[in-house]
């Protein structure tokens, strides 16, 4: 006899036994039955005309997805607005048109000495007792002003001029390879590629046309007749940056450089000092800046002791210790001071010497 939940005729024929179900497992939940395609009209709508007794539901929206279809799309388009948005209000972007890069203007003017020149066996006794004794050495004497950023550049932007402007100082005056005429590549990688040629005409054919002088470019000296009796280099000078436009950073430098110097040949043993007062202008755009480059739109030289007469344009050629000018020039020019200008060539003021 079965049991309580058997069929009164017992387990029919076929069911597995102990009375399991094979179909038990399909579990039909409501989920199940809510997703069904067909569904059963309810016995309330099969007393109408409907001749079949089921009807075709509706495909179920997929809810979940559509809400992260929206979702995504939401943030495209407030990512989009928000690019637009920053690219037109921005202080700092890039401008469309670059304005043309002028040529460096160039003057160098020698100052003669009216007395022998000072010469002594150590260089730093000649440097204490000149102007130069408070100077720093070599790149230290190169101090950088506050950064600030202006109307139309970043903070990062004024830096990059500023220590862009530095750096060329540093090669062009005060890399012995460079000051040996040994090489020019130190500071020609600094330039705009559109001062360039200029550049290198005025190496390959120099000029004292006040655009091709190698000097205007670099301080150098010619290494068959001089070289150097100290590496440390003595420099003092101010650095000032302005916007001069949205589009143009400039940056001026006004720089007296103290070189203490021999004859090239061996067992010379006399030391005397050669004085450059230098005023640099750069300019730098957004490319500039973007590449750390400089547009050079300036360069005033002021250097002796040196000879009127001397050829300037392709290397300065100082008088050493204990020679001197011959004809001197008009009335005395101090390198050490500020706010003056020479003419084509000027008189070294007594006091801008070593005393010895």
């Amino acid at each position: 006899m079965g049991g309580p939940g058997d069929p009164p005729e017992g387990t029919p024929e076929g069911t597995p036994a102990g009375g399991e179900d094979e179909y038990r497992s399909v579990v039909f939940d409501e989920s199940f039955v809510r997703a069904a395609r067909l569904q059963e009209y309810s016995a309330q709508e099969r007393i109408g005309d409907h001749a079949p007794a089921v009807r075709r539901r509706p495909p179920p929206l997929r809810r979940g997805l559509t809400r992260q279809v929206l979702f995504l799309a939401l943030l495209i388009t407030i990512a989009f607005g928000t690019a637009i948005y920053m690219g037109v209000r921005s202080p700092y972007q890039s401008p469309g048109a670059r304005r043309a890069v002028e040529p460096l203007r160039m003057t160098v003017v020698p100052l003669a000495p009216q007395s022998p020149v000072p010469g002594a066996p150590d260089a730093g006794y000649l440097f204490e007792h000149s102007p130069a004794a408070e100077f720093r050495s070599g790149a230290d004497g190169v101090t950088l002003p506050a950064a600030r950023r202006t109307a139309h550049f970043s903070d990062s932007q004024v830096v990059t001029a500023l220590t862009t402007a530095k750096e060329y100082i540093v090669r062009s005056a005060l890399y012995p390879e460079v000051i040996l005429g040994r090489q020019v590549r130190a500071a020609r990688v600094l330039l705009d590629s559109e001062q360039l040629d200029q550049f290198d005409a005025s190496f390959t054919h120099p000029s004292a046309d006040g655009l091709h002088a190698p000097t205007g470019w670099l301080i150098r000296f010619d290494p068959t007749r001089v070289r150097l009796a100290d590496p440390g280099i003595r420099v003092r000078g101010t650095l000032g940056i302005a916007e001069t436009d949205a589009e143009t950073l400039e940056v001026t430098a006004d720089h007296t450089y103290v070189y203490a110097l021999r004859p090239a040949a061996p067992g010379s043993a006399q030391v005397s000092l050669f004085t450059v007062r230098r005023e640099l202008h750069f300019r730098f755009d957004h490319d500039d800046l973007r590449l750390r480059q400089t547009q050079l739109l300036l360069s005033s030289v002021q250097a002796g002791p040196l000879a009127c007469s001397t050829d300037s344009v392709t290397y300065l050629h100082p008088l050493l210790a204990a020679q001197t000018a011959g004809t001197a020039g008009p009335a005395g020019t101090d390198p050490y001071g500020t706010g003056t200008t020479a003419a084509l060539c000027g008189t070294l003021a007594g006091g801008a010497l070593p005393k010895v």
